[in-house]
Order: C-alpha cells, then sequence, then structure tokens
C-alpha cells in the first residue's frame, strides 16, 4: 500500500542509487538487559543501533556508460569544517568517476553552486543535465506532497558561464515549483507550479503559461492522493521527443468527498488536514490526457469515450516519434487495459492492443519504444505469467521474450544496438532473485546473467546501455556486499560495500538457525515460508510461535535477502524461546505465476488467512516442537488487516495478535486498491463483508493490541475506531495504543519506534510465556 518515488532525467538514469544494503523495517523491541555478545536486545538493535551496516555512498550513470557522478563533500583543509571551500562555504562537488573508481574529475564545485551573496551552497536533493550538456538542474528546499518530497525550488547552472539562477521568472515564489525537467533540445524548463504547467526559456527568466484552469480541483501535470499512492506516479506531464509539444494528464478532484484528520497536540487548539480520498465505491476524480502545443498553446485532448471519473490513465509514453502518444486507458474494475495510440494533431484515437484478465490487471509499466517506433515492450500475464512482450505499432505482431514457466519480477532496461533487454526473475527459488537476458527480437533463449555463487536476493541498477552495474547480494542471515560489474560476464572492477564488520559482529552472536520451506495448503496448493528456531532449542520440549504476516498483493514477506533491524527483532524474539514463522499465502507478491496472484480476487481476507491456517497446521506437523497452544501472529497495514481476519475468524488456531495500522473495514480503504481485489462495494456488498475483518470482530477469542496513528492519510484511523465500537459491543476486551498524528508508518515522534517494539515485545512475552 506505501509507495516510492522516481525523479526522471533524460542524460542521467535518475535513480540516486544506494550503494549499502538496506535497513529494513524501521521497527525495535525487548527487554531492558545488559547487552552480552550472547543476547540480543532493543535497546542493541534500535537505541544504541550497534549493528548499523556500512553506508556507501549515492551514485548515479551516465547515459553514455563512461562512468557516473556523485556528490562529495569538500576534503577538509586547514582551519575548514570538512564540506567547507576555502571562504568557508559548505556544500558538495558533483565529480566523476570512470565505472572502476578511477578518472577522478570535478565537474560541478561549491563555488558554482552557491547563489551571489549566499554563504551556503545550494543542498541537492536531486539534479539532472541537459542533453546538450550545457546546462545542469538542482532540486532542493523540498517539501512533501502527499509521500514524496516533490515540491521545492529549482536552480539552473550555465557549465559555460557558470550563470547560476533560480527558475521560476524574474520574483520566484518560494518552495512552489514540481518536476522541473529540460526539453529534448536543451532549450526550455518546463514545470508545474500551483497545479498548472509552465515552460521557462533558459537564460531568460522569460515563462509561457501552458494552461490556467489550475485550482484546488482542477489538477494539471500533477496526481491526487490516490493515483500518486496506487499508481506510484508523481510527475504528471512528458516533453515530446521534438521538444514542440507537452503531453499531460489533467484531473478533476470536484466531486471527490474529502477526508479531515484532526492534530490536537501541536497546537493550543486542534487543527485539520482535509483532502479529497475517494473510498472504495465512491466518486473518483475525472481523468483526462491532452497534448499541448508550444507554439499555440492550445490542448488537444483525446476523446477515449465514457465516463472519465470511472476509467484510470496509469501510465501514457510517446510512441517512438512527436505524432503519436500511447495511452493506456483502464477501466474502473481495472480487468481491461485499453492501448490507444492518439494521434493528437490529427484528433484521432486507435486502440491497438487490449489486455485482460478475468479478475484483476496491476502493476501498470510505461510502454518502451523502439527508437523508430516500429514496436514496443510491454507487460503482460496473458499466458498465465507475467512476461515481456514486443509489440508492433498496429498491435498485429506479438513475440514473447521471455517465454516459460515463470514471472518477470523487474524489467530494467533495453540495449537496441546489443539486440539485448534485461530483468530480475527466480523461476525456481521464488524467495530469490537473479538477473536475466532476453533478445529484443525473440530471437535468442532467456540467459542467466547472476553466476551461481551469489545465491539469494540479487538488486541491480544498470547503466542506461547495459555495459555496467551497481550488484549488491544478500541473503537472510548475511549483510549486503555491493560492486560495480561489467554486465558482459558479471565481471568484478570495484567493490563498493562489504558489511565485514558487521558480518564480524554478527558471528559472535548466538543466533537463530532458520530454514526455508515449502507446506501444502488444504487443496494442495503449495506455500513457502521461512521459520527461525530458539538457539540450543531441545527436541523434547514445545515453545511458542509467532507469525509476521502482511498477505495481501502489494507485498512479499518470504524472501531470501537480508532484512536488517526486522531480522534482529526476530532473531531476539527466539533468544527469549519464540519459534518465529512467515508464510506468504496464495495473492502475494510472490513470482509464482497469474493463478497465484489472482485466486484471492474477491476472497482477501477469506482465502489469505486460510491459507495461514493450513501453514500452521502443515508446520506443527513437521516440528512437533511448535506448541499449537500458543500461537501469535503480527503483522502493519495489511497484515495487520490479516491479524485481526486470524484471530477473530480463526481464533482457535491464533490466541494472541498485534495489529499495527490495519484496514479493519475495507469500505473505508480507497477506490483504486480496493476495489481491484473486491471488487466494487456497491455492486459486491458480500465481498466486502466476507473480507473485513470488522465482520467478524464478535468472535474475537484471545488477546489483541490494536495499534494506529491518528495522523494516518493512507489507512485511515477513522476504521479503527469503527472496530472499537464493534469490540465495546459485543463486550470483547482487548488492548489499545494510539499514537497522536503518527502517519501510516508509525515512525514519527521522539522515542516511537522504540516504545512500538517494545510494547510488541512484552506483549508477546506475557501472553505467550516463552
Amino acid at each position: 500500500m506505501l509507495q516510492r518515488t522516481r525523479f526522471l532525467s533524460r542524460i542521467m538514469l535518475f535513480t540516486a542509487l544506494p550503494i549499502l544494503g538496506l535497513t529494513a523495517c524501521q521497527t525495535t523491541s525487548q527487554t531492558k538487559e545488559e547487552p552480552t555478545s550472547a543476547q540480543l536486545t532493543l535497546e542493541r538493535i534500535y537505541k544504541d543501533r550497534e549493528f548499523r551496516p556500512e553506508r556507501g555512498t549515492y551514485f548515479r550513470w551516465l547515459d553514455d556508460g563512461t562512468g557516473y557522478t556523485l556528490l562529495e563533500p569538500r576534503k577538509k583543509e586547514d582551519n575548514k569544517a570538512p564540506g567547507e571551500n576555502e571562504h568557508g562555504v559548505k556544500g558538495n562537488d558533483i565529480v566523476f568517476y570512470q565505472p572502476d573508481g578511477s578518472g577522478r574529475k570535478v565537474l560541478v564545485t561549491i563555488e558554482q553552486l552557491t547563489p551571489q551573496g549566499a554563504d551556503v551552497a545550494l543542498t541537492i536533493e536531486d539534479y539532472q543535465w541537459s542533453d546538450d550538456g550545457q546546462w545542469l538542474l538542482v532540486f532542493t528546499n523540498g517539501e512533501k506532497v502527499w509521500r514524496s518530497r516533490s515540491r521545492g525550488d529549482f536552480w539552473v547552472l550555465n557549465l559555460n558561464t557558470n550563470a547560476l539562477y533560480q527558475l521560476g521568472g524574474k520574483e520566484p515564489k518560494a518552495k512552489s515549483l514540481m518536476f522541473a525537467k529540460f526539453s529534448p533540445d536543451s532549450s526550455k524548463v518546463a514545470y508545474v507550479q500551483d497545479n498548472n504547467l509552465f515552460t521557462e526559456t533558459l537564460g531568460s527568466s522569460k515563462r509561457t503559461a501552458l494552461t490556467n484552469d489550475g485550482s484546488d480541483t482542477i489538477i494539471n501535470g500533477n496526481f491526487d492522493w490516490v493515483y500518486e499512492e496506487e499508481f506510484s506516479i508523481r510527475d504528471g506531464f512528458r516533453w515530446s521527443p521534438d521538444s514542440s509539444s507537452i503531453a499531460y494528464w489533467q484531473l478533476d478532484s470536484s466531486g471527490v468527498k474529502y477526508f479531515t484528520m484532526i492534530n490536537n497536540t501541536d497546537e493550543l487548539y486542534p487543527t485539520l488536514t482535509r483532502f479529497p480520498y475517494p473510498k472504495a465505491g465512491e466518486t473518483n476524480s475525472a481523468v483526462r490526457v491532452g497534448v499541448v502545443a508550444l507554439k499555440d498553446k492550445k490542448t488537444r485532448w483525446a476523446e477515449l469515450g465514457g465516463d472519465n471519473r470511472d476509467r484510470y490513465i496509469p501510465r501514457i509514453s510517446w510512441a517512438g516519434n512527436s505524432e503519436a502518444l500511447l495511452i493506456q486507458d483502464v477501466n474502473r474494475e481495472q480487468n481491461t487495459n485499453k492501448l490507444r495510440l492518439f494521434h493528437w494533431q490529427k484528433g484521432s484515437v486507435d486502440n491497438i492492443y487490449t489486455d485482460q484478465d478475468d479478475a484483476f490487471l496491476e502493476w501498470y509499466y510505461p510502454a518502451e519504444w523502439m527508437k523508430d517506433g516500429s514496436a514496443f515492450i510491454f507487460h503482460s500475464e496473458r499466458d498465465g505469467w507475467r512476461h515481456l512482450y514486443r509489440i508492433s505499432r498496429d498491435g498485429k505482431t506479438i513475440i514473447d521474450l521471455t517465454p516459460g514457466e515463470f514471472d518477470v519480477v523487474d524489467f530494467l532496461t533495453l540495449n537496441e544496438s546489443t539486440n539485448s533487454l534485461y530483468f530480475t526473475a527466480s523461476p525456481d527459488h521464488p524467495e530469490q532473485r537473479f538477473l536475466f537476458k532476453a533478445s529484443l527480437d525473440g530471437s535468442k533463449p532467456v540467459e542467466r546473467i547472476t553466476p551461481a555463487e551469489f545465491a539469494g536476493n540479487n538488486r541491480y541498477s544498470l547503466s542506461k546501455d547495459a555495459s555496467w552495474a551497481v550488484h549488491t547480494n544478500s541473503r537472510f542471515n548475511v549483510p549486503s556486499m555491493t560492486q560495480v560489474i561489467k554486465v558482459d560476464g558479471h565481471q568484478n572492477v570495484k567493490t563498493l560495500v562489504t558489511n565485514d564488520e558487521l558480518k564480524a559482529k554478527l558471528a559472535k552472536e548466538q543466533l537463530p538457525k532458520h530454514e526455508f520451506f515449502s507446506v501444502k495448503a488444504r487443496d494442495g496448493v503449495d506455500l513457502d515460508g521461512w521459520v527461525m528456531f530458539p538457539p540450543n532449542m531441545q527436541q523434547d520440549k514445545t515453545y511458542p510461535v509467532i507469525f509476521f504476516v502482511y498477505g495481501e498483493p502489494w507485498g512479499s514477506t518470504v524472501q531470501d535477502a537480508w532484512g536488517g533491524n526486522s531480522y534482529l527483532w526476530n532473531a531476539m524474539m527466539a533468544q527469549q524461546g519464540f519459534i518465529m514463522v512467515s508464510v506468504d499465502n496464495r495473492g502475494t507478491r510472490a513470482p509464482k505465476g497469474r493463478d497465484w496472484r489472482k485466486s484471492i480476487y474477491k476472497q482477501i481476507g477469506v482465502v489469505t488467512v486460510r491459507d495461514q491456517v493450513d501453514a500452521l497446521d502443515a508446520i506443527a506437523q513437521r516440528w512437533p516442537q511448535i506448541n499449537t497452544d500458543r500461537v501469535g501472529v503480527w503483522g502493519h497495514s495489511g497484515g495487520g488487516s490479516s491479524t485481526l481476519n486470524l484471530l477473530f475468524r480463526h481464533g482457535d488456531k491464533f490466541h494472541v495478535g498485534v495489529a499495527q495500522a490495519p484496514v479493519a473495514d475495507i469500505r473505508m480503504y480507497d477506490t483504486i486498491y480496493q476495489e481491484r481485489y473486491a471488487g466494487n462495494p456497491n455492486t459486491d456488498p458480500d465481498s466486502y463483508t466476507q473480507s473485513s475483518p470488522i465482520t467478524f470482530a464478535k468472535d474475537l477469542q484471545g488477546d489483541l493490541l490494536l495499534v494506529h496513528g491518528t495522523g494516518d492519510d493512507n489507512v485511515h484511523y477513522q476504521a479503527s475506531e469503527l472496530l472499537i465500537n464493534e469490540l465495546v459491543k459485543h463486550n470483547k476486551q482487548f488492548d489499545l495504543m494510539v499514537y497522536p498524528n503518527r502517519s501510516h508508518s508509525l515512525r514519527e515522534g521522539e522515542g516511537t519506534t522504540m516504545h512500538l517494539m517494545q510494547m510488541k515485545t512484552d506483549y508477546f512475552i506475557k501472553h505467550l510465556k516463552p
């Protein structure tokens, strides 16, 4: 349910690359014992942060594959603090390196990035180069809009004259611009301000408004809350390849009901936050796509027919030239995606391909076009597996480029000159990930690139031409190592992160053993999971078990990857005498085929939790040390919902639960996510009734700790209040922790993480008595 952001660039791959093992889930846990080398504690993990991984640096590849650039503080000089230049100005240089780390060259200095009269250089939150290499665009002073820091100030630097100035016209308004980016011909910059689209000529303060109807409800080149959250898109416009026009989304949120959150703690009197939020079955924003020509500033709208409030347009892309735009037109039910070619100058729309599913579609990707516009690469599950297809411009020729009974996990990049495309997948081990290569014309079989020595989870950030990559490998109990590789032959050219110090520290701990396993559900479906056993577990004794569950389509908990603090908390609980388990029920984001994922359509909360019950029964038979009279479960967000359903519907099996930020009644969640998996409550009321934990709250038997933040703009505290009323009505006793003004992640505020994890730890110890 939570999602991420990406800032776009043309000359560089714009993903700021973390060269380091991730520090997963920012959670906490445990009792206040003196730390020893054999005993993990919450203080050691979360307060003292003894197990912090090695931090690499962040860099991005140059498009031509010659190397990368990174932000680098000025080296310490006499009488100067680190990061200061000779004039005492603090900041970072932008530095170039060849892929092997040699050839260092400063491209842009602190001095060049310091506005006239300022004593501090610009703090670079993002940057991009113009295609002609003459300009640098810097994003700074950002502030959050929904999930990401996407509104702020943009500055441009002329690399020939060193002229540095702020975008936004003669009198720039602070923190008001969004998504600024160069035109392909490097003559202009386009951006969004106050929900209108503007262009500004480089080297001049002259700017032109391309739209003028932007308002609180008319959104041009930007998105509302639900589009950003569920389609992972923020930047709502695209330059044409010839720089003569811009394609953009327009949303009309009038008619969408507002959700209101109350803040009781920051000021003397409560303050309110209101924003349009369409709950399941309610009115959506109307959406349409148009192309505005810079010459006449007139927008030509794509006439798609039907009601614009009952469709979604999750992706658009220029169709290899500036004459046509490919629009992905998805119905409200989200089971049909019509790919429409919009010839904007003629005003005509042609349907060239339709992707359909009996249940639902998801994970929308932009079409990747060949340079000549003759064909594009597209994701589809049309044969039961998520594959990459080459589809001709007229939609008549369709070639499966990744045939076989496996799923493509992530499409990374393509290179027409070498007839290749790259993706990650794991045909035989759903908990692992590897790099693969296929041909763009389907002439060659799929080839695995990741060597056998790199079992586990492998992540890659490839240069645009796919000649180089940053490769990160980790295992379930092994922190990340990161290296730069030459993709051909997977050759290491520079090791960036080893985490040897952390690995040595972990080797001194009495860590539990773990296993990956597979068991069968009652109908024969294979369920994958992992289990961690208490160190020195005695075979003739039994131990309480705690399940960690997510259970919904936007996540997978069974990964052979370093989990950071999450792994350490599980290890600490195993040291306390718990058996720790997690199982991916059907419907989770595992690469196990279309049927695995779609079988939960209108069955979330029913089939999903039944699989968890079947897994418990199966592992209890396999490992008799599991005490089935002392079973706990916890989860966050969708996992919180699963926790509630397990306690309410299967209280004979699951006895203690901690539900964090759960969707207690799925009628309270947004249209895009909830209707995709459960149908529309106006036409499928039974689906919502049977999937919602609140329906079965009257059957609570065990111990429940309900946790929620009142500032959660994603999964609203409102639904937990409804659940509280239902539990009270039926005299069901439970425990409640409400965190004022915390968002969905439950991280804000001093001490919050430690408090949450201490509470959760103590709750399981108290009620399951290890």
